[in-house]
């Protein structure tokens, strides 16, 4: 029974990176950001459609499905409308906010036997998502849902995320946690070549750490691994971390752990002072590598093509926004393993 896929809000193709590597097909993906098209394409081998959703056609969509494939169609909306840093704050005008609605669409459109769907899991507080249910079991799905721990499947940070399989061939659950223990920041990045604030490899473009002005490499140098701004001399503390309103922010300008898994990694991920970012024991923010190595991306995942000039905002972005590689290898293996066992 051959699994095809096409990838709604692919990105820099994290998710059907995961996919492929558990054995589904996947045929193409779908994304505004063109800047997304050559590592989705050169990683994967797959086509990279840069179009909004909303203009997107179910037609469209079925031309890449072979006609005697099993059809999944998966649709990790972009999270930020529903993210923990927007509650309380009028999203309705996000551009974002109607993506779902576009993808219950095309999911009525193409009747896909498969899709899956990840997000923040405050997803389940919108009415967005309530809706988004409710058109699946209308059009006869099975669903299953639940907010899993990332580490408990190999991914290497404390990310939580949403998970939704539905199918109309019969129940279909994420598979059991394949990991007791966490990998950690030393399993993941210790046999990187050490690099200073501002240097990068000759031997890899993309394990490039960010500059560190003056005062942030003073501060880095104070800093504990797990440790806060705390631990500074008063005379290096920020002007905002000296206020009440401040105080309630330990975890930026923070070393991480080598034996505990990274934070969760972010669009910021490269900055030292946009979370817990910086490495272990060298002074410095981690490198897009290292942001891009916990996002479980293979070693040799290419960004940006040959010679092009890597700009930290733009490959952090990718990064940040995508899906852990491994992620999608689970749930790929919950739909494989799901339908041997229908026979």
């Amino acid at each position: 029974m051959r699994i095809e896929a096409v990838d709604l809000f692919c990105g820099v193709g994290g998710l059907t990176a995961g996919l492929i590597k558990s054995g589904i097909n996947v045929k193409a993906g779908y994304d505004i950001a063109e800047e997304c098209l050559f590592a989705y394409e050169f990683n994967n081998k797959a086509s990279f459609i840069n179009k909004d959703v909303a203009q997107v056609t179910a037609d469209e969509i079925l031309s890449w499905y072979s006609a005697d494939s099993i059809k999944l169609l998966a649709g990790c909306a972009p999270c930020q409308p529903f993210s923990t840093y927007n509650q309380g704050k009028d999203t309705t005008k996000d551009k974002k906010w109607p993506l779902l609605y576009h993808f219950s669409r095309l999911i009525k459109d193409v009747n896909p036997e498969l899709i899956t769907m990840e997000n923040v899991p405050e997803v389940i507080r919108h009415k967005v998502y309530d809706d988004f249910i409710n058109h699946l079991e209308e059009q006869g799905y099975v669903i299953t849902a639940q907010e899993i721990a990332c580490v408990d499947y190999g991914v290497p940070q404390t990310r939580r995320r949403h998970v939704l399989l539905a199918s109309k061939i019969g129940k279909i659950s994420l598979i059991q946690a394949t990991h007791s223990e966490p990998v950690t920041v030393r399993d993941v990045i210790s046999k990187l070549e050490p690099l200073s604030a501002g240097q990068g490899s000759l031997n890899d473009l993309l394990h490039t750490s960010s500059n560190l002005s003056p005062i942030n490499l003073q501060r880095i140098k104070c800093s504990k691994p797990g440790g806060t701004w705390r631990d500074w001399p008063i005379e290096l503390r920020a002007e905002c971390h000296k206020k009440d309103s401040g105080k309630s922010y330990p975890s930026v300008y923070g070393r991480m752990e080598w034996d505990k898994p990274a934070p969760t990694m972010t669009t910021l991920c490269y900055g030292f002072g946009n979370g817990r970012f910086g490495h272990p024991q060298q002074d410095r923010a981690i490198s897009l590598r290292e942001a891009a190595l916990f996002q479980t991306f293979p070693e040799n995942y290419q960004f940006v093509e040959p010679q092009k000039k890597i700009s930290f905002k733009g490959v952090g972005r990718m990064i940040g926004n995508a899906v852990p590689v491994r992620l999608g290898e689970i749930i790929g293996l919950s739909f494989i393993q799901a339908l041997d066992n229908f026979g």
